[in-house]
């Protein structure tokens, strides 16, 4: 029995907080196959999407943003105009505009943008095999889709407000068209327009075409504002540079010629505007002229015929210079403020009271008010008659005056109004350049391959963060406190044969003989011979090595198997034991039948050594198959009958390999442990879980049993293995003992 009661207090070496980057990349590396196939899975991703995705076209126009003119009142004297100053339009305000829908409804309304038409029989692998689905084309005469049984025309469809942003149906039928929805179902006749009255209101639609073989069409007439707000999503309005007054407007979708159509409607649609918008104060100032002139006239006439009836009445009188002075200047005063008037008149149609251009008229008129006044005084001093005749002829004069100044301006407004244009205009309407903008297919695919590389690192960093593998010896010997005695490489030509299910041979002498796997063998005999030639107890002459591991598949059997043939060629006696009477296959590797063995020695009392212990192939070594499965291993093993089983057999044989259950499957591996020399655990690289192996050696520990060493089977060997190094060198085929 192999124990150490010190084993318990031995501290384990702390793990080191350094991240190891080099471990962490050779553990990336070793991950090709994931990764591969993640990269794989990206590229297939970025192939289909770009397929999915329909190609994209751009459409672009440019408009200038110029300073607005002074419109009408620039008309009215560089005087009038002065008292009303505006600021030049700023460019990103005019975008903003162009985006509205003041502008953008009349174009909604010329093309029919806001009836969508659409294919419902095309699904998601339909767009990614034929690369390009029609869409619809909106024109001024209607809307119509292209389907592959024929063509959709709509040249009407007008629904209440309830139908809005509701789906439709379209089949053709017999005898025209069949128009429905999920309540309700119209039948109308084609090129006519046909008025249904349903459950949320009416319906108004003409079609002129539909597909045959009842092919269906969706049909969808938006609300304004969805039909707005799906233009603004595909259409972007900027300056160009800064304070330049040049807007560029570009405008996306899968059809060419469908966004140049747009785009080009939308441009005319806000120079329409903007145009109306230049003119509309000309447009102010001539209306309010033309209520003014009909009764400026009529005063005219009024004034004419008084005085010409006072002149029948008195005849011509004489007015003395003084006189004449003092009408004259009462005509000068009150032709300006007439002008004062018809300006205030003017300017309130914009402004308030309270603006200071008005506040500052009201002065000039309340100062020549009280010029008038001092005028009307010092007449009022006249004689009667002469007074009269100066009353009448001011009038007279004052009235003409006004009235003709206000024609000549009324005919300029009329010359002005029939020249202006806005302050914006067009630079270059939109072209059909045919050129798609996306998707990019090569960036697509590339950019799809690359998050493919970065998801396979990931899923395998996070495969390593939760499934922390054995792989690094010196890690190892830190975290157990046991020497790492072997590392054995793998056996490529093993490995091939192992595939096959039938290979009835599985020891490297026979199969591999030449390999880096063979020589690691001989050199854990080497490594067993040394460490166990200081440890003969009395009256003893086999050394007993128990081979285990932490769990099922880390190579226990193939460990037993080859170790027992390097012992041999030492002409040495070996018995190896299969001890793991649940589930041991070393009788599979012997090619001897599992029956008459270990469970079946423990189990019959008629059972004797010559019974269990069968020749193997190979000389000098003999096998105890498992036997028949009892229902308890543990106790059989704890009992007097294996003890004297291995008492009986320790006088025919050097070394006795018993081959036990995992330790962390049976508590057999404990038992078999207390009758053994050395205890080897065998664990499987970048199979084996760290912490489970660490678990058993505590697990060992605990029964006060001393692990002596680790063996680490199946290393792999590479350029991006980092514990290579561990590997020994073969001498070709060599078979030099």
């Amino acid at each position: 029995m192999n124990t150490d009661s010190n084993n318990l207090s031995k501290p384990a070496a702390k793990d080191s907080d350094d991240i190891d980057l080099l471990a962490i990349m050779f553990s990336v590396l070793s991950g090709w196959k994931t990764i591969l196939f993640f990269a794989a899975l990206g590229l297939l991703v970025g192939l289909l999407y770009s397929r999915y995705e329909n190609t994209t076209y751009s459409s672009d126009a440019l408009i200038q943003i110029e300073s607005s003119s002074g419109g009408g009142l620039s008309s009215l004297g560089t005087e009038f105009s002065n008292l009303v100053t505006s600021e030049a339009s700023l460019a990103q305000t005019e975008a903003e505009l162009i985006k509205s829908r003041m502008v953008l409804k009349p174009v909604v309304d010329l093309l029919h943008l806001s009836v969508r038409l659409n294919d419902p029989t095309i699904n998601t692998l339909d767009k990614i095999e034929t690369n390009h689905i029609p869409t619809q084309e909106n024109t001024a005469q209607g809307v119509t889709l292209v389907t592959e049984d024929g063509e959709a025309s709509v040249s009407q469809f007008d629904v209440s407000i309830r139908y809005l942003d509701q789906p439709f149906t379209l089949v053709r039928s017999a005898n025209g068209f069949i128009l429905s929805n999920e309540f309700e179902e119209f039948s109308g006749q084609f090129n006519q327009p046909n008025r249904f009255r349903g459950i949320e209101g009416s319906i108004v639609i003409n079609v002129d075409d539909l597909p045959v073989d009842a092919h269906p069409v969706s049909i969808r007439k938006q609300s304004l504002q969805n039909t707005t707000d799906a233009i603004n999503n595909n259409l972007t309005v900027v300056e160009l540079g800064k304070q330049t007054g040049i807007i560029e407007l570009t405008m996306l979708g899968p059809n060419q010629d469908q966004i140049s159509r747009i785009l080009r409607q939308i441009v005319l649609s806000y120079i329409d505007q903007n145009n109306s918008r230049g003119s509309e104060e000309t447009t102010r100032t001539i209306e309010f002229m033309e209520t003014q002139i009909p009764d400026l006239r009529q005063k005219l006439e009024d004034s004419e015929a008084a005085f010409n009836d006072f002149r029948t009445e008195y005849g011509t009188i004489n007015v003395d210079e003084e006189a004449s002075i003092l009408v004259a200047e009462n005509a000068r005063i009150d032709s300006q403020l007439s002008e004062l008037r018809l300006k205030k008149a003017d300017l309130t149609t914009y402004y308030t009271e309270e603006h200071p251009l008005v506040i500052q008229i009201n002065d000039q008129i309340a100062e020549l008010q009280n010029r008038i006044n001092e005028i009307d005084s010092r007449i009022a001093e006249l004689p009667e008659v002469q007074r009269e005749f100066l009353q009448l002829s001011e009038d007279v004069g004052i009235n003409r005056e006004i009235y003709l100044n206000l024609l000549k301006n009324y005919q300029q407004l009329q010359i002005a109004q029939a020249g202006q244009v806005g302050f914006a205009r067009i630079i270059d309407l939109p072209i059909n350049t045919y050129r798609a903008i996306a998707p990019k297919r090569s960036l697509i695919i590339l950019l799809a391959t690359l998050a493919g590389l970065l998801l396979g690192i990931m899923a395998v960093l996070l495969r390593n963060m939760l499934r922390n593998t054995v792989k690094d010896p010196e890690r190892l010997e830190a975290r157990t406190g046991v020497p790492v005695i072997a590392t054995i490489p793998r056996s490529p030509q093993l490995t091939r044969l192992n595939k096959i299910k039938k290979s009835p041979d599985r020891l490297l002498a026979h199969t591999d003989s030449g390999s880096l796997s063979y020589e690691a063998i001989k050199s854990l005999r080497t490594s067993l011979i040394f460490g166990m030639s200081a440890e003969v107890r009395a009256g003893q002459r086999a050394k007993v090595i128990l081979i285990t591991g932490e769990s099922p598949g880390v190579g226990k059997s193939f460990i037993s198997s080859n170790l027992s043939e390097v012992f041999a060629q030492l002409n040495k006696k070996v018995l190896v034991i299969d001890a793991d009477m649940r589930l041991g296959e070393l009788h599979e590797v012997f090619n001897i039948s599992k029956e008459n063995g270990l469970a079946d020695y423990l189990t019959q009392n008629t059972s004797s050594i010559v019974d269990v212990v069968h020749p193997t192939s190979m000389d000098n070594v003999d096998f105890i198959p498992r036997g028949k499965h009892p229902n308890n291993p543990s106790s059989l093993l704890s009992g007097g009958k294996f003890d004297t089983l291995m008492k009986e057999l320790n006088v025919h044989y050097d070394y006795i390999i018993v081959d036990s259950p995992p330790v962390l499957a049976a508590s057999d591996a404990m038992v078999l442990a207390q009758r053994a020399d050395k205890v080897l655990m065998v664990t499987r690289y970048n199979d084996s879980i760290e912490g489970q192996l660490i678990y058993a050696v505590k697990q060992m520990n605990k029964a006060n049993i001393q692990v002596d060493g680790i063996i680490l089977n199946d290393m792999q060997q590479g350029v991006m293995n980092k514990y290579s190094y561990h590997y020994n060198y073969a001498y070709g085929n060599n078979s030099t003992n």
